[in-house]
């Protein structure tokens, strides 16, 4: 079945091909160190091609595309949860600023099936209202607990107040009236835009034959048509920051929690490595940086650097727990001073190795079983090139002090930051609000 693909590269010891029929990019990795396979399809659609009045709609159509479709449903006998759970497979589905994935891991022998439901899903999902009106109960709870956790809602401020323009200001799971408002015919609208072989990535990890699983996929993807239009592009940009930006939280909690965000480079960059290193001097483990200066001196529970590459700009968040009595400006003034002196002097060659050793031990980690590959490719695609997950570490055992200190320098300016407190008050607080 090799004649209805064409052959795109080899990284890794990932294989791309591109089905012929439809565009449809597929990635194949053979492990045959169990009899298991993990079967992913990525949806280059996310919270980021989102607009006021639609957000969430990713994840609505998420919950939605388990309901049911033109072969697997509940009328059948066969819908999609009792078909895969019947042969013992874990499924599931996230969605993200930048991708929406669904997936299965089960075994290699029943492969046939993930593939068979995920192509059935991808054009002949019923999204009916009747399904839609009980799911929005699950969508609801799901919600509330974002909104009763502390450190989600500091983030999501964070990011609403980082992002202006772009899509990344809208959270992943949408704006309460959002979802409390958008018709089942907005979301079919929505799935017609972006639910087609042309806008995904199909990906296979684990014990099979690239043969048998080529003549697979191209028995169930296929017949199924490209898209009739031209998938629509999220175009909008957003502009330079000029200044630092504040916002606060102020809810029910135990404890504070501040947030220090700057503006990074798009996943591709080749800044997203230095950056890395970064994160992992200041953040990780008891050697870290923040460790003696925070934690230590019992200003801190947890301190940790996010900086996630995404496909477009996204933000280096260092975010630190605090103990119950510590003022959130004392460990911002920390954050920032420890930002200044790297930024001054640099860091050692020491630092930078033991980060080096700390990554190339988590990458060996996520290499360990074929959805842990599958998911890891996953975020990879999001950021726009699955290669950056098989070349990662080649780029990150070439970062040099230099590079760290450049970035620093380049992206902790006070003019692309922004800082988020969550300060817990007591219901005494509330009446005198």
């Amino acid at each position: 079945m090799k004649e209805n693909f064409e052959y795109i590269r080899n990284s890794g010891g990932v294989e791309e091909y591109k089905l012929k029929t439809n565009d449809l990019t597929v990635l194949l990795m053979e492990d045959h160190s169990a009899p298991t396979a993990t079967f992913m399809v990525t949806y280059h659609v996310g919270s980021r091609n989102e607009a006021v009045g639609h957000t969430g709609a990713t994840h609505l159509l998420e919950h939605l595309m388990f309901k049911g479709s033109a072969k697997y449903n509940k009328d059948n006998g066969n819908s999609i949860w009792k078909v895969l759970q019947d042969v013992g497979a874990q499924i599931n589905a996230t969605t993200w600023f930048d991708r929406t994935n669904y997936f299965e891991l089960l075994p290699k022998e029943h492969l046939d099936k993930a593939v068979s439901i995920e192509a059935d899903r991808m054009r002949g999902a019923f999204l009916r209202d009747e399904d839609r009106q009980p799911e929005m109960t699950v969508v609801h709870n799901e919600y509330e607990r974002g909104e009763n956790d502390p450190f989600e809602v500091l983030d999501k401020n964070i990011w609403a107040t980082a992002y202006q323009a772009h899509p990344y200001h809208h959270p992943t799971i949408g704006w309460r009236a959002d979802i409390e408002n958008i018709s089942t015919d907005r979301l079919k609208e929505f799935y017609n835009s972006f639910y087609w072989p042309n806008n995904a990535t199909a990906t296979v990890i684990g014990d099979f034959s690239v043969n048998e699983t080529l003549s697979l996929i191209w028995k169930h993807f296929g017949k199924i048509p490209r898209s009739p239009h031209k998938i629509p592009i999220m175009y909008t940009e957003e502009p330079p920051q000029e200044g630092l930006r504040r916002v606060e939280v102020k809810r029910f909690g135990e404890a504070p929690i501040i947030g220090v965000a700057h503006k990074s480079p798009e996943g591709k960059n080749q800044d997203t490595y230095p950056l890395h290193i970064l994160g992992s001097i200041l953040g990780s483990g008891k050697t870290s940086r923040f460790y003696r200066n925070i934690i230590d001196k019992g200003l801190a529970m947890d301190v940790s650097v996010w900086d996630h590459p995404f496909h477009d700009n996204g933000l280096f968040i260092t975010y630190a727990f605090l103990t119950p009595e510590t003022q959130p400006e004392e460990v911002e003034k920390l954050i920032l001073d420890e930002y200044d002196s790297i930024q001054k002097d640099g860091v050692s060659e020491k630092e930078v190795a033991r980060a080096q050793s700390k990554i190339r031990a988590m990458t060996a980690f996520s290499r360990d079983g074929s959805y842990s590959i599958a998911s890891h490719l996953n975020e990879a695609i999001a950021a726009g090139d699955w290669t950056l997950y098989t070349t990662y570490l080649e780029r990150v055992m070439e970062i040099t002090p230099e590079d760290v200190h450049r970035v620093a320098q380049r992206y902790l300016r006070e003019s692309q930051c922004t800082v988020g407190q969550f300060i817990p008050v007591t219901g005494s607080d509330e009446d005198k609000a």
